[in-house]
């Protein structure tokens, strides 16, 4: 087991209403605010009016921000910081999903050192700080309103990049199951897909942590027996919180104490999807899991044989594989480039910036020729 520090300094809030205390929270940090957010849905889950008027009420003046696109954007990033410095503001506020919060981490880190946001991304620029982050969270799959980690694509330079700092924990994270009741079917999935996929980062990471992979297994059987659940019942809040909350462990850090660090191909593997062709996060994650495994399993079939005896009660590295793959099939998240529109005939395009942004894992590294066995296997 490997020397770790734990630390996760968000405040977290968790249940029916609790955006009330929001007010009250970020009374000490200033007076007025960068709000970011993305488009309709913040306006129809009644999570947009409901954050203004706890700003309101605590007398801060608000500066918006909306637009942020599902697969965010480094130009808005930059318009944003932009906004912030004009008016300095003190601090941001987050309504939304995984896209909007990740946006609003680099936009708190631009606007307090008045940097640029690919220069951040790129590690051009050691951050000095970052302005106050909170964050109401509207979609339950990335986990990012309890970490320290963001990701954001450049269309101008064919990448799409994680980035991670302490100074860009949320100083508070509002997570009302409520207002993910309208989420619909097709993302309900992706972020339940979201959730296992980073639990599995976590597994496949270095390093022996027996009561991490516990951690990890408990997760993933929250998605396994609740997941097809909430597809069948959409509305059911109960469901909906167990998703919520679930999602946000498998990625505080509370899976990865212990190791000396997740894999993390899938999600480069998957990235390449959402930035060529608009895939949602999720459905990139189902797509690229089981070929990625199944290139994975040559090298050690005994790790996903155990896997396998966590949450299947089977020690066969292919019947765990094919578990995965049927609960994917389960929530009807794509498990193939077909289910896209993709086929052979994108095949060098997906390879190339696969290529170019030098794909691999952490642990499990990967070569040229890995990617493209991984790109067959995906067919």
């Amino acid at each position: 087991m490997e020397n770790f520090v734990a630390y996760i300094p968000t405040q977290l809030h968790f249940g029916k209403g609790v955006i009330k205390s929001l007010s009250e929270t970020i009374h000490p940090y200033g007076k007025k605010a960068l709000l970011m957010y993305g488009k309709g849905s913040v306006l129809k889950n009644g999570s947009y009016h409901d954050t203004l008027e706890q700003l309101k009420k605590a007398g801060v003046e608000v500066i918006e921000y909306d637009g942020i696109k599902p697969n965010p954007v480094v130009e808005d990033v930059d318009a944003a910081a932009s906004l912030g410095i004009k008016n300095k503001v003190e601090m941001v506020i987050a309504v939304g999903g995984g896209s909007v919060i990740d946006s609003a981490k680099i936009t708190a880190i631009c606007i307090h050192d008045q940097v640029k946001a690919w220069d951040v991304m790129k590690r051009k620029v050691i951050p000095k700080g970052a302005l106050p982050l909170f964050t109401v969270l509207t979609l339950a799959a990335t986990g990012t309103e309890m970490n320290s980690v963001a990701v954001l694509q450049n269309n101008a330079t064919d990448e799409k990049l994680g980035y991670g700092h302490e100074s860009i924990y949320p100083k508070a994270s509002f997570l009302d199951p409520t207002y993910t009741l309208s989420v619909p079917a097709n993302y309900t999935a992706y972020g339940i897909v979201d959730l296992v996929a980073h639990s599995l980062e976590a597994y496949f990471g270095a390093g022996d942590a027996s009561l991490s992979d516990r951690f990890v297994q408990s997760i993933i059987k929250e998605a396994l027996v609740y997941g097809p659940e909430l597809m069948k019942d959409l509305s059911n809040y109960d469901l909906r919180a167990r998703i919520m909350w679930a999602a946000t462990n498998a990625l505080n850090g509370l899976t990865s104490y212990g190791r000396v660090s997740g894999d993390w191909a899938v999600h480069g593997l998957g990235h390449v999807l959402s930035y060529l062709y608009d895939t949602p996060h999720g459905a990139s994650l189902s797509i690229v899991y089981p070929a990625w495994l199944n290139k994975i399993k040559e090298r050690d079939p005994e790790r996903i044989a155990h896997l396998g005896d966590l949450l299947f009660g089977t020690k066969d590295a292919d019947l765990a594989i094919s578990g995965l793959k049927n609960f994917f099939i389960t929530l009807d998240s794509p498990i193939s480039l077909s289910g896209i529109g993709k086929g052979e005939s994108d095949y060098s395009e997906i390879l190339r910036v696969m290529n170019l942004n030098r794909v691999s894992g952490m642990n499990y590294k990967l070569s040229v020729e890995d990617r493209k066995e991984i790109l067959i296997g995906m067919a």
